[in-house]
């Protein structure tokens, strides 16, 4: 395995991050405007990933969109609005978010604390904690790390989806040249009763 990587955010700075993916959502969805962080709090100045999950809480809660990067080439505060401007856009679920949709959106953020490039995907993958990467012969598919805990995936079935995502066959994570990033992070979100924001965990 080779890791990259090392960031941990405080509750109170996961806290802020949920709430910057809220205005960034809506100051794109209301005015078609992008959201600047403003000053930032100090942990938004690393260079680390994150991805945003926007849930609708109506009905049976399905996905209105999920965006985001594990590279590190950005400031963490920036990578935030950008995850959320594209899951909000017709780029992720195939239409965009609406005004009306907004009050019944659930928004997660997971901030990628640390990657690893895996040799052998299911010694190494631990559901809840790890999302996962699939790169082959210029494919590349991603899925979030609380999948696997919300629909009761294995790990062999989490990794097929993850190349079916990447328009692989399901058992590509097996083959020699395929890449298989493991994404490690803090997961935040809203909780769906308008509480305080909660951090995420597979316990």
């Amino acid at each position: 395995m080779s890791e990259v990587q090392a960031v941990r955010l405080s509750y109170e700075d996961g806290a802020r991050a949920v709430e910057l993916a809220r205005e960034s959502v809506e100051s794109f969805v209301r005015h078609g405007q992008r959201e600047q962080p403003g000053s930032m709090r100090d942990a938004f100045y690393n260079r680390t990933g994150a991805f945003v999950r926007l849930q609708s809480t109506r009905g049976r809660g399905r996905l209105r969109g999920c965006a985001g990067t594990y590279s590190e080439g950005d400031q963490l505060g920036h990578a935030i609005v950008d995850a959320a401007i594209t899951a909000a856009s017709d780029d992720s679920c195939g239409t965009e978010v609406g005004p009306k949709e907004l009050d019944s959106l659930q928004i997660s953020v997971c901030i990628v604390s640390r990657t690893t490039l895996t040799d052998d995907p299911i010694a190494d993958l631990e559901l809840g904690v790890h999302g996962v990467a699939i790169d082959a012969g210029g494919n590349h598919g991603w899925m979030y790390p609380m999948l696997p805990v919300e629909n009761d995936w294995s790990k062999a079935e989490f990794l097929s989806r993850a190349c079916r995502k990447a328009q692989l066959p399901p058992t590509a994570w097996q083959e020699e040249d395929t890449m298989v990033t493991l994404i490690e992070g803090q997961v935040f979100r809203e909780r769906e009763d308008g509480g305080a924001v909660e951090a995420f965990s597979a316990e």
